[in-house]
């Protein structure tokens, strides 16, 4: 059953202009199913009945059958239902109360959904692949105490594209859904880095904090596919400069006749969850370029296509979404196509966007099955863009795997030396990871690192359109490689600080000016945010009393060196795509903090994520933040949100609120 979902799924994404853009809340806009009295298109949107907030992801289903859609960002679905006058919808979410909806004549359906706090606790959710979620209530046990065995044979539909096939292909059938068994360990079988948080450091002995820039945002949207399946992350899951960087913030941009492709500003606030502390926000804008003055783009895909990644949130997402990326190729861009498993194969020389059919039905034929050799997937794929290299051009590798690798360089000391001696050829790397169960998120970080490039986590098809096709440029084009951050704090004004996030981005002092140490890339409209909570000098809860034996403090003479209005400055350092040697910029932050209340929006919520963060790894840094102060300060600082993800953070909230056993501003 699962490759007879899957065909049709990979066919109606190539072919059928009403499915070219098929994700959550989307419907064809024509198919078998024609239009009748008895036979229409239902849609409205779907909000939470205390807040009034859209809710993204929630699973749509006509009774008694596995059709079904899921609301996309703005909580809106739209789902052809035969039968219509009769039919019952049915509107499940995670965290909240199950409501059925009979259509009669009704073209438009727009619900509310109650919260059930009590459901958050009792919740096992089935794989998918748009956030449409399948229940399967812990209570539901065989007599030996243990969840119904999986059958991948037997599973759901995974993807509005899976309901609409199965539904064209066999419109007759209709069984319950299926269930899979609860799973006692969140991320069981996944690997992540240990990271270990920042401390404080005092700003006396230690005044300078180098990092490199990190664009990754990887650990949000796995975050994001945890939380949506009724399950806390693991600790090591959560990433809180990720999770910051998932965002993009309304920063200034360089200016037009700057030769500068990257800009910095700063912000100072009081500390939301320690107020005797302060809040600095470092952020640094890339220039933005429209699509159509982008560079000639060179794009290898290399496409893991071993066994393990025979899953439907594996390979399928991946294919789906490499043909996202295709339809928004120019003439001017080449595509080929490498596939690996138990060996490396080029399906697909390099290809101009002008031929696009060409590239879909090269895509259309990978299957999955074998080893995994990871290391001659890379070789070839670097050849492959070395061979056909655009010197003014965006070369780069798009590496798409579970990170799974078992043949040839399989340890991630092997890998990370295969890509620093290829990272030298001039070709950047893009990582995305996809699946669960055997995750290794760790080594997949590792090789966007070294491969000057980034690391994105493909949780539901929405994601990949946001990474390869609304990010086009960010994603694919760098306009600033090894991009390093160094602070300077002022010791008359910061008695200690603390870098929330980055543990893996830290640098030495000496590393700032040498040209040979790698760091971070930042593409097109990229925006990087970085925080520092402070301990001001003077503070009513000093870190650690005076010392007896020695001053503490600066003396009268001492003081008068250091008194300004400087709170710390900012230098950065970045070299051009293809260039070698680094260029600097500086900018100092001054004035007094801002009560919380009274900062930019950007900071607020800065802050309020960098507060989730730290409750969900359950730091000792979090100080008195709760979920509900995080909630609080994350919806009051939505702002305009077009894209509708700020909100999306906010339901995250709630949701790991509940599941934490706490009880959230909205969840009442």
């Amino acid at each position: 059953m699962k490759k007879l979902l899957l065909l049709p799924l990979l066919a109606l994404l190539a072919s059928s202009p009403g499915m070219a853009q098929v994700g959550p809340g989307t419907a064809p806009a024509s198919g078998p199913l024609g239009n009748t009295t008895q036979d229409w298109v239902v849609s409205g949107r779907i909000t939470d009945q205390a807040t009034g907030q859209a809710l993204p992801g929630v699973t749509v289903l006509i009774k008694g059958t596995l059709v079904g859609i899921s609301s996309d960002v703005q909580g809106r679905y739209s789902l052809r239902v035969p039968g219509a006058a009769h039919a019952v919808l049915v509107f499940s979410y995670v965290g909240y109360r199950p409501l059925e909806q009979t259509v009669g004549t009704r073209h438009t359906m727009d619900v509310r959904l109650t919260v059930d706090q009590k459901q958050l606790n009792e919740v096992v959710v089935a794989r998918g692949m748009t956030g449409g979620l399948l229940r399967r209530d812990r209570a539901l046990k065989t007599k030996a105490g243990r969840g119904t065995a999986y059958d991948a044979k037997r599973a759901a539909p995974a993807t509005s594209a899976d309901y609409l096939a199965e539904y064209q292909a066999a419109p007759a059938w209709s069984a319950p859904r299926p269930t899979l068994p609860a799973r006692d360990e969140a991320g069981a079988g996944d690997t992540y880095a240990h990271i270990k948080e920042n401390t404080f450091f005092e700003a006396k002995k230690t005044p300078l904090s180098t990092f490199a820039l990190d664009v990754d945002n990887a650990s949000y949207s796995n975050v994001r596919r945890f939380l949506n399946e009724g399950q806390l992350p693991p600790r090591d899951a959560v990433r809180v400069e990720e999770m910051l960087n998932y965002f993009r913030y309304d920063y200034a941009a360089p200016a037009a006749t700057s030769p500068d492709p990257v800009r910095i500003s700063t912000e100072l606030a009081v500390c939301p969850w320690n107020p005797a502390h302060q809040l600095a926000r470092v952020g640094v804008q890339a220039r933005r370029v429209e699509t159509a003055q982008l560079p000639p783009a060179n794009l290898v895909f290399l496409v893991d296509v071993s066994g393990s990644m025979d899953e439907a949130d594996k390979l399928p997402l991946v294919q789906a979404g490499l043909k996202l990326l295709v339809k928004q190729l120019r003439p001017q861009d080449h595509v080929a196509l490498v596939a690996y498993a138990g060996a490396a194969g080029l399906v697909l020389p390099p290809t101009p966007g002008a031929q696009p059919e060409v590239i879909l039905d090269a895509i259309d034929r990978l299957q999955a099955g074998g080893s995994t050799a990871g290391g001659a997937g890379l070789r070839l794929a670097y050849a492959t863009a070395r061979q056909h290299f655009k010197k003014e051009g965006n070369n780069r590798v798009i590496l798409a795997t579970d990170g799974d690798f078992n043949v040839g360089e399989s340890s991630d000391a092997a890998m990370e030396q295969l890509i620093v001696d290829q990272r030298e050829s001039g070709v950047f790397l893009t990582v995305l990871g996809c699946g669960r169960g055997n995750l290794r998120d760790s080594r997949m970080e590792m090789l966007a690192d070294k491969g000057n490039g980034n690391y994105a986590y493909l949780d539901n098809l929405d994601e990949a359109g946001r990474v390869l096709v609304a990010q086009f440029g960010g994603t694919l084009f760098t306009v600033a490689k090894d991009v390093k951050l160094q602070i300077e704090f002022n010791p008359a004004r910061v008695a200690n600080y603390r870098l929330v996030g980055y543990e893996n981005r830290l640098l030495e002092a000496e590393d700032f000016n040498n040209d040979r140490k790698d760091a971070g890339e930042l593409g097109a409209g990229h925006t990087v945010t970085a925080l520092y909570e402070i301990v001001p000098v003077g503070s009513s809860q000093p870190l650690i009393d005076e010392l007896k034996y020695q001053p503490t403090r600066p003396t009268t003479a001492s003081m008068q060196q250091f008194l300004t209005n400087d709170v710390l400055t900012v230098k950065l350092r970045y070299k051009e795509p293809q260039g070698s040697t680094s260029k600097l910029l500086a900018q100092p932050l001054v004035g007094a903090a801002t009560p919380i209340a009274s900062a930019t929006a950007d900071l607020r919520f800065a802050a309020a994520v960098a507060q989730f963060g730290m409750l969900l790894r359950q730091s000792e840094q979090r100080g008195t933040a709760t979920w509900a102060a995080t909630e609080q300060l994350a919806d009051g600082a939505r702002g305009a949100d077009a894209d509708g993800y700020r909100a999306e953070l906010v339901r995250l909230v709630r949701l790991a609120a509940g599941l934490s056993g706490s009880q959230a501003v909205g969840a009442r």
